[in-house]
């Protein structure tokens, strides 16, 4: 295949991200700030961060600040459409550059209620280093952020260093870009209409397994009614099925079948394939024919999310580790021992098809129930020092910044013409990790 090369012959058995490692190479690239991490897939992203559609991962709030720093949240397909409008319109009306009130206009800052006295006005704010000057220059670490004298939000030190080096994802007004998805057991083509009209940026058609003719029949009819916007589809691990995909109509393949966090797919009905395979496989396909593909599930640590770009993703998803952020939904719980929580399910588990499908007749409700997989519930606890989806965009992407230096790549496409991956055992990958020092 072209661009990314193996260090030796590709193994016969396929390759999870842990089954895997980059090479470093000579490189010209003298910062991590010199590199461009735009997807080029065509939907105005400016890192490539995707949330996942998961009821417990991505609501209007964590769409909002994953796109102010240049990804893009993927509202989930359970979600009826007037409510999906509702939660587009929101996220289209916040701030590029401040973060946004949790509720009753009280502008809270990391969770926390914001009862400093100190204020920026609006515009002041929207340079984001002179703003970050000021707070500096006055003292302070975060400021209300205020605009026609109301307060709008809120602004930190660390924010507005962010607002210096990610750039927002922003649609063609100016305002916050934003995903939703359509499900292919109703009218998707009526659901997408909708969605269009109101302003969602991308549409996301998702089930479980995607190679099916349910699934192509309702890419074929989105993209008849020429929207305008990408269309991405999913899910599908082979060549054969990206094929199909993109002759359907798909610009954009969702990747991944089995290695989620939440997902019990692959020891439920041994379907599946490792991930790192599966986007290997549909990558080079998807670029014969000029499409893209998003690398959904599997990834762990920041290295995961270099190795699906190298692979040949344009973007990558993440779910169960943006479930325990504050911005994700669902209110923060406390353990006995006062650690925070969130609780996160699976897309298929008992309790996504009982909303999914609660209004159906109790006896098809029951049916659908019997046949359910996944996790249900799952304590996600909070990081105490990445508490938040920016703390672990700050994380991922220096580490992926790194891994583009170590390449000599500036952008994406160049990573994935000068990326050298190897393969290695399971001892070579527990070589890579940081242990506590013992003496």
């Amino acid at each position: 295949m072209d661009g990314m090369r193996f260090l030796g012959d590709l193994p016969a058995h396929d390759l999870t991200y842990s089954d895997a490692f980059l090479v470093p190479s000579r490189s010209a690239v003298a910062s991590r700030l010199d590199v461009d991490l735009a997807p080029d897939d065509g939907t105005g992203a400016t890192i490539p961060i995707v949330s996942a559609n998961m009821n417990s991962v991505t609501g209007p709030r964590l769409a909002a600040s994953l796109a102010r720093r240049g990804g893009l949240g993927v509202l989930p397909q359970d979600l009826g459409v007037d409510e999906v409008v509702e939660q587009v319109a929101w996220v289209k009306a916040q701030s590029t550059v401040v973060d946004t009130p949790l509720e009753h206009g009280d502008p809270r800052l990391e969770g926390r209620p914001l009862d400093v006295l100190f204020e920026l006005d609006l515009e002041e704010a929207s340079d984001a280093r002179t703003a970050f000057d000021r707070l500096v220059a006055e003292g302070h670490h975060l400021a209300k952020v205020v605009s026609g004298g109301e307060v709008v939000g809120s602004l930190s030190r660390k924010q507005a260093l962010r607002g210096t080096i990610y750039r927002a994802a922003v649609d063609a007004e100016g305002r916050l870009r934003v995903a939703a998805a359509v499900g292919i057991n109703r009218d998707a083509a009526a659901r997408a209409q909708a969605l269009a009209e109101a302003g969602v940026d991308v549409l996301v058609l998702d089930t479980a397994h995607g190679h099916q003719e349910g699934m192509l029949r309702a890419i074929e009819a989105v993209r008849a009614l020429d929207l305008g916007i990408p269309i991405v589809a999913g899910n599908i691990v082979t060549a054969g099925a990206a094929r199909d995909f993109v002759h359907a109509g798909a610009d954009i393949l969702k990747v991944g079948v089995g290695p989620g966090a939440m997902c019990t797919t692959r020891m439920m009905t041994a379907v599946g394939r490792p991930q790192l395979s599966a986007v290997l496989e549909t990558t080079e396909a998807a670029r014969e024919l000029g499409a893209h593909v998003w690398a959904d599930g599997g990834v762990r640590y920041p290295r995961d999310v270099a190795l699906a770009l190298a692979a040949g993703a344009s973007s990558v998803m993440i779910g169960s580790w943006f479930a325990g952020t504050w911005e994700s939904p669902g209110g923060i719980e406390t353990d006995a021992e006062g650690r925070q929580y969130k609780q996160s399910w699976g897309m298929a588990s008992t309790k996504a098809v009982h909303e999914r499908f609660g209004g159906l007749d109790p006896y098809e409700l029951a049916r659908k129930e019997l046949f359910a997989e996944g996790i249900s519930s799952s304590t996600i606890y909070l990081d105490p020092l990445r508490p938040s989806v920016e703390d672990l965009l700050d994380m991922i992407t220096s580490g992926v910044r790194s891994s583009f230096t170590y390449a000599g790549a500036a952008d994406l496409p160049s990573f994935r013409e000068r990326a050298v991956m190897g393969i290695q055992s399971a001892s070579g990958y527990e070589e890579g990790k940081a242990l506590p020092v013992s003496w």
